[in-house]
């Protein structure tokens, strides 16, 4: 496994994941940068110190998704007969969506330009968005002669509903940073210059909560996406307690009531 697929850096309770293939527009679909971003994930639920999480791309691109020579080629992922390509989904490149699904800490995409096709769900992945003015996003697998085969049918309607993703996914147009920000795609759109400093500044707020609290307020945003209310409420009253008995809910309480800063230990 090549760590330079995708590098790591942690400032202040904060990692960052950059992809860095930039010569290729930052593909997804190499066995490598698969297993990296297992990697990241599995080290990021393990380190109570990280709180947040920002995945950008190098270079001009976010990503490009799929390789398309390999695609074009038959090559990795996309070699073999159809059993075996459907394996090569299976064990590729949808082991991504699982992975950052299943990502414990807020994840933020830094989307610093082209997000096309997987790599448009890739950025769907995470929890919060923030686009560059050079982004555009483009849910293209038609315009190539296939479907979305990494989750971009169910991340996507979850995004910015239902004929919108429609809209995307049958025609395979790209839309550009400001649409994505009106339909809801992204939170924000600022100078590709300020991106990072934007998107750390959001990371930071988040990360001034205590870090068991984000990790389980997470895991209730998630579950509620599949679950009644009153099974969410039973989870909620099961995960509260735990909440109550951190040092940090003690450290919360006190620095409210004694009206000053508060410093979170993850205990």
């Amino acid at each position: 496994m090549s760590e330079e697929t995708v590098l790591a850096s942690k400032e202040r309770h904060v990692t960052t994941w950059t992809l860095n293939l930039p010569g290729q527009r930052n593909p997804i679909s190499d066995i490598s940068v698969v297993e990296r971003i297992e990697q990241l994930v599995a080290e990021a639920n393990a380190d109570i110190d990280t709180r947040v999480v920002i995945i950008t791309g190098a270079g001009k691109g976010f990503s490009s998704g799929g390789n398309v020579k390999h695609m074009a080629n038959r090559e990795g992922l996309f070699a073999g007969r159809p059993h075996e390509q459907r394996n090569g989904y299976r064990n590729g490149i949808q082991r991504i969506p699982r992975a950052v699904y299943h990502c414990d800490v807020p994840v933020i995409a830094a989307v610093n330009g082209p997000a096309i096709g997987a790599g448009c769900d890739l950025a769907l992945m995470a929890d919060m968005r923030i686009a560059s003015e050079e982004a555009v996003f483009a849910e293209s697998f038609v315009k190539l002669g296939i479907i979305p085969g990494d989750g971009g049918a169910w991340l996507l309607p979850r995004a910015i509903g239902a004929a919108r993703a429609a809209e995307m996914s049958f025609t395979g147009d790209a839309i550009d940073a400001r649409t994505a920000l009106d339909w809801g795609l992204v939170s924000q759109v600022v100078p590709s210059g300020s991106l990072m400093d934007e998107a750390t500044r959001l990371a930071q707020r988040v990360a001034s909560n205590p870090p068991h609290t984000l990790r389980m307020t997470k895991k209730l945003l998630r579950e509620g996406q599949k679950m009644s209310m009153e099974s969410l409420l039973e989870l909620s009253a099961a995960m509260q307690p735990l909440a109550h008995h951190t040092r940090d809910h003690d450290e919360a309480l006190n620095g409210f009531l004694d009206r000053r800063p508060t410093t979170y230990t993850g205990n």
